[in-house]
């Protein structure tokens, strides 16, 4: 029989040599995985180093510097030439008794457009004729005066009484001829007047250019007043192109910069030009400068209220460049690679400025001195992308 003391002392020295073998296979574990991890170098999901296959398909260069056109496009607008537009009214009051001509239809200056009834220019025309009558019957007394004043019968003081009649009644006829002219009676009717001595109380709206009809305000029976809008004409063969254009570009604008049109309804036309005038001020309301353009319409091609949208282009000056071909769009942002070792690259966020024919103007993101892929960044950025895809996995 085993004495039980002794059989405790052998017990507990396998036990802890079974705890210092478990320490011993633990610490050599915990080595080896810390020895692993200092090993495994740390991945950048951005950088890329190049292999074989696709190196033949890139282009690697610093970004070119070459000159560039300032560019600002903002929306813009045809609108008609304000010195070519008319507002027909009537100058008299009246109701409306015959239409003669409708919208959209050309016009000549002096055609008439509708024809009015109206009381005052009957009133006006009645006011003429007695005046008329009056400075006849005073013309005819101070030829009789002056006759009788050579025959000695009447004294000199009743040959300028009746002179000073007739030079009233003269006033008379001149003040309301003019009226009758404001009205829009012309010469020959004024002379017919005079002749025939009838009233005529339909008075004709005539067009005071040549042009077309661009709105009608008026219908059969209407009655009109002499400060409302009948028809409104206007000579399309020139028509303006308006556009605001923000106040922060309003420095580079001057009258005959050259700018050029496109109209989204007439995408074929090529239309160039220069500016006709540019705002002395900024609408305060809009913060913005207007300007126009002068655009000859010989086919009415160019409607008014057409969208447009006009450049302007400003003086060369050299900048830095990056082609299309080496931009990478990442999380709706720009990107290009840029070379850290010859077969090593970054993709690196960049900002690009204004477009100029295939390139764009790089603003900040690429050092003097440093090399980009100008060519083939779409087919560097999918073996990144593949390369992702195998480490995920």
């Amino acid at each position: 029989m085993i004495p039980v003391r002794h059989h405790f002392r052998r017990n507990t020295r396998a036990y802890v040599a079974t705890i210092c073998l478990s320490a011993i296979f633990l610490a050599a574990g915990c080595k080896k995985k810390s020895v692993e991890a200092a090993a495994a170098p740390d991945t950048n999901p951005a950088e890329i180093k190049l292999t074989p296959d696709v190196s033949f398909q890139l282009k690697i260069g610093e970004p070119p510097r070459r000159d560039v056109a300032s560019k600002v496009e903002v929306a813009a607008r045809i609108d008609t030439d304000a010195s070519q537009l008319a507002r027909v009214g009537s100058p008299v009051a009246g109701r409306i008794t015959r239409l003669l001509a409708l919208e959209g239809q050309h016009v000549k200056r002096g055609s008439a457009l509708a024809t009015l009834h109206s009381t005052d220019l009957s009133d006006t025309q009645f006011s003429f004729i007695k005046a008329y009558s009056q400075e006849k019957l005073a013309e005819q007394a101070t030829d009789r005066a002056e006759q009788l004043v050579k025959a000695d019968v009447i004294g000199r003081a009743e040959l300028e009484r009746r002179r000073a009649e007739l030079l009233q009644a003269s006033a008379e006829v001149a003040a309301f001829g003019t009226q009758l002219r404001g009205l829009g009676m012309s010469e020959a009717a004024l002379g017919e007047l005079k002749k025939n001595r009838q009233l005529n109380a339909d008075y004709p709206v005539l067009s005071s250019i040549s042009g077309t009809i661009l709105e009608r305000k008026v219908t059969l029976g209407q009655i009109v007043q002499p400060a409302e809008l009948a028809f409104l004409v206007a000579d399309l063969s020139t028509v303006w192109v308006l556009a605001d254009v923000p106040e922060e570009h309003a420095a580079h604008l001057y009258k005959g910069m050259q700018v050029k049109v496109h109209i989204p309804a007439l995408p074929n036309e090529v239309i160039q030009g220069q500016l006709a005038y540019v705002s002395p001020i900024v609408d305060p309301a809009t913060r913005t400068v207007q300007v126009r353009m002068d655009l000859h319409n010989p086919q009415g091609l160019y409607k008014p209220a057409m969208l447009a949208a006009m450049t302007f282009v400003d003086a060369s000056e050299p900048k830095i460049t990056v082609p299309a071909t080496a931009v990478v769009r990442e999380d709706n942002k720009d990107h290009v690679f840029v070379q850290l070792e010859p077969n090593r690259f970054i993709l690196r966020e960049v900002t690009l400025g204004a477009e100029d024919a295939d390139d764009r103007v790089l603003e900040s993101g690429v050092k003097p001195g440093e090399k980009i892929v100008l060519d083939g960044a779409f087919h560097l950025n999918n073996q990144r992308k593949q390369n992702a895809i195998r480490g995920g996995k």
